[in-house]
C-alpha cells in the first residue's frame, strides 16, 4: 500500500465506523455486495458513504437520526463507502441500474428490488432536518407493510 493510500485509509476510517456504529453493515467487496443482495430478503437502507461534506454535515447524521426515531426499521442497514470502495461501489449500484451514480445516497429496497431512491440533489443543499424527514417518511411507507 502506497503513502496516499494509507493516508486516504486514515482519513475515511471515522467516516466508515460511523454508519457501522450505527448498526450498518459495510460491504467493501464486490463478493460481499453480490451475496448479500442476492440472498437479502425483506426491506433493506443501503447507504452509499462518500467523503464529501455533504455525507459528513447532512446525510450520515440524517441517517442516524432518522433511524434512532424510526417506528419502523428495515430488516437490513448496509453500506459502501464510493471513492473507496470502487468495486463494491460499482455491483451495488448495478442492482439499481435505472438511478445514476450518486454519491451520498440512499437506496430502499424491498422485495428484492428498489423500491426508492434519495440522490445526492435530495441530500446537498438541504437542511439536515429535512433529509432526516425525508428518510423517516421513506421508512414508514416502505417497512410498515
Amino acid at each position: 500500500m502506497n503513502a496516499y493510500d494509507e493516508y486516504m485509509k486514515g482519513i475515511v476510517k471515522p467516516m466508515r465506523e460511523e454508519l457501522v456504529q450505527a448498526g450498518f453493515s459495510e460491504l467493501t467487496t464486490a463478493d460481499q455486495v453480490k451475496e448479500t443482495m442476492d440472498a437479502l430478503d425483506g426491506t433493506a437502507m443501503i447507504v452509499i458513504n462518500s467523503v464529501c461534506g455533504c455525507a459528513a454535515g447532512l446525510a450520515r447524521p440524517a441517517v442516524r437520526e432518522a433511524l434512532e426515531q424510526a417506528d419502523h426499521r428495515p430488516d437490513y442497514l448496509l453500506t459502501v463507502f464510493a471513492g473507496q470502495d470502487k468495486e463494491a461501489t460499482d455491483v451495488m449500484r448495478s442492482f439499481f441500474p435505472e438511478v445514476p451514480p450518486s454519491s451520498p445516497s440512499i437506496a430502499f429496497w424491498k422485495d428484492q428490488k428498489l423500491a426508492y431512491f434519495i440522490p445526492r440533489e435530495q441530500i446537498e443543499n438541504f437542511e439536515m432536518e429535512q433529509i432526516k424527514e425525508h428518510i423517516s417518511g421513506v421508512l414508514d411507507q416502505i417497512c410498515s407493510e
